[in-house]
């Protein structure tokens, strides 16, 4: 959504729904971001059951991500676990999320399935970053094939991307890790219940995948990546 200072404008619906939730009324200040960084001052002009319009004002250059940039590559969690996971991760930081389909996904989505779950993942990307306080938005990709997306990957990666493989049958520790923030991306692949096949894995590791372990304990799917996500923010500086 666009936002200008100085200029009014009307709200969508999911924020409209928002400031209710936070029981705002018309003379109340609130903050618009637009997802694209920076933050904007408004007042509450008005506000009805559908509708709500701001007046706003200073724009605010703040910036809130981490000094690095982790793209969460998951393969799809079943009932409520993977709309937890994406609200964890927004709040961890991470910068975009790569939903997967693989061998062992307990979730199978059709094409009409797959894109309502697709604009419903974002919708709650954006509600983590209103209430984290995020202003750029994670970009959530559309529902992928594991081994399709891993043909889309390069191999050696042309950006220099630090790609990493959580797997409980790794021997390479986390704490292996370099103790700064790398420059270029990082991704984290992560498999569902089950996890990987062994298919899977040995296709991730031919396209520069690095076999990362968490430790004797075998975590849950939602776990792992919420894990490596706080570990790397203490880890790099993003806390």
């Amino acid at each position: 959504m666009p936002l200008h200072s100085g200029h009014s404008t009307s709200l969508p619906d999911d924020v409209v729904r928002h400031m209710h939730v936070l029981r705002l009324q018309a003379g109340d200040k609130a903050i618009l971001f637009n997802g694209e960084g920076g933050q904007f001052e408004a007042e509450l002009l008005q506000l009805d059951k559908r509708s709500a319009t701001v007046q706003v004002g200073r724009f605010d250059a703040r910036e809130v991500e981490p000094p690095y940039r982790v793209v969460l590559a998951q393969g799809i969690a079943g009932g409520d676990k993977m709309d937890w996971l994406l609200e964890k991760a927004v709040e961890l930081g991470v910068a975009g999320v790569i939903p997967l389909m693989t061998a062992r996904s307990v979730v199978r989505l059709t094409d009409e399935r797959a894109a309502r779950r697709h604009a419903h993942w974002q919708a709650l990307v954006r509600a983590a970053c209103e209430q984290c306080g995020r202003n750029r938005l994670p970009d959530v990709a559309p529902l992928t094939d594991v081994m399709t997306w891993l043909e889309s990957c390069a191999a050696p990666p042309r950006d220099n991307a630090l790609r990493l493989l959580l797997s409980p049958r790794a021997e390479q520790p986390f704490a292996t890790l370099p103790g700064t923030a790398p420059a270029a991306p990082v991704i984290v692949m992560i498999g569902p219940e089950g996890g990987l096949s062994a298919t899977e894995e040995a296709a991730a590791i031919s396209h520069g995948f690095m076999p990362l372990g968490l430790g004797p304990r075998v975590l849950r799917t939602e776990t792992a990546g919420i894990a490596v996500l706080a570990a790397l923010a203490a880890r790099w500086g993003g806390w």
